[in-house]
């Protein structure tokens, strides 16, 4: 039987080190830590706690780790997972990552070891990939919500390349011919996906590129704000704004409003996700509208699939968005 003063040598690290890596009690490298979770995932090593948890029946919990509480998109998310679990008849113990890769490991390592049957994970932007590794090396049944990419995870997201295009060809429709765009998060594939939408839709209306119109918005409000005071500066400024997620949509309209610039006669602002609120707005928003109730709903059911099946083939799904024309475009 493999024992943990077996990885600890394999590692060349303490065996209290492992043990602060697998349970997440102190804080450690990111070298240290791939360097266990690779000698964990050589040795087949499993804590004796969880060894025994193997042979009882299933718990009947998932666990869920995703940045909801600063996020409406996710929230909503979460609540969508919440009531798919409820009509499976089992239990969703959920944990906030606050998109921080040592937080996220810390909380993937903690659902596991209070023994829940599956995660659900919005991953971070982790080089590392520090929870991916460990989801794997461990053989824990996991989908990957709304952030997709990785290979050998169930999966299940939205497109966003077509739809932020359509969004963008909108625009130019409209005769915008400098559009800016505030992305989020570099290193999320669903901001790389959406800065590629944009960028197809100016090479397909023949539109020049101009980097400085692309700027990070860091998938926040502040951020977005200060990223638009940046917009509104360039000579010559934007004459529409995409913004690529509900919090940076707001935060671009605070920096319009601060700098009086009326939406969307002095300037056309639309956004990627849709919100309760966006509706009453004036004007009302247009916007990219994410189907949230279908995502949660989705990613329940693919992991009780995979728990079911721990080999069977893996599912990657992206869902269709809708474009929701409002008033903050042009359009009237």
């Amino acid at each position: 039987m493999i024992k943990m003063e077996d990885v600890a040598k394999r590692a060349r690290v303490s065996t209290s080190t492992v043990s602060h890596v697998l349970n997440g009690t102190r804080k450690v490298s990111a070298k240290t830590i791939e360097a266990v979770q690779r000698a964990v995932q050589e040795l087949g090593y499993i804590p004796n706690t969880l060894a025994r948890s193997l042979a009882r029946s299933r718990t009947h919990t998932i666990g869920v780790a995703i940045s909801a509480l600063s996020n409406h998109y996710f929230s909503e998310t979460v609540h969508a997972i919440e009531t798919e679990c409820a009509r499976h008849g089992i239990m969703m113990l959920f944990v906030d990552t606050h998109d921080d890769p040592a937080q996220e490991l810390r909380v993937v390592q903690a659902l596991h070891h209070r023994r829940v049957d599956g995660i659900l994970l919005a991953p971070s932007s982790d080089p590392q990939q520090a929870a991916l590794t460990y989801l794997r090396s461990n053989a824990i049944p996991s989908v990957l919500v709304d952030r997709m990419a990785v290979e050998g995870f169930d999966q299940v997201g939205v497109e966003n390349r077509q739809s932020t295009a359509e969004l963008v060809t909108h625009l130019i429709g409209h005769g915008h011919r400098r559009i800016g765009m505030i992305a989020g998060h570099r290193g999320l594939s669903t901001t790389e996906e959406r800065i590629e939408g944009y960028r197809q839709a100016l090479v397909e209306a023949d539109v020049p590129w101009d980097p400085q119109l692309l700027i990070d918005g860091e998938s926040n409000s502040e951020s977005a704000r200060v990223a638009t005071s940046a917009l509104l500066r360039l000579d010559p400024p934007p004459t529409a704004i995409l913004a690529a997620n509900n919090l940076m949509t707001i935060g671009a309209m605070h920096a319009l409003r601060d700098a009086t610039i009326e939406v969307p006669g002095q300037m056309a602002l639309v956004g990627f996700d849709d919100f309760d609120w966006a509706d009453f707005f004036l004007p009302r928003l247009s916007v990219i509208a994410q189907p949230v109730q279908a995502l949660g709903a989705r990613a329940v059911q693919l992991l009780l699939q995979r728990i079911d099946a721990p080999e069977g083939k893996r599912v990657s799904e992206r869902l269709a968005p809708t474009l929701r024309i409002r008033n903050s475009c042009g359009c009237s």
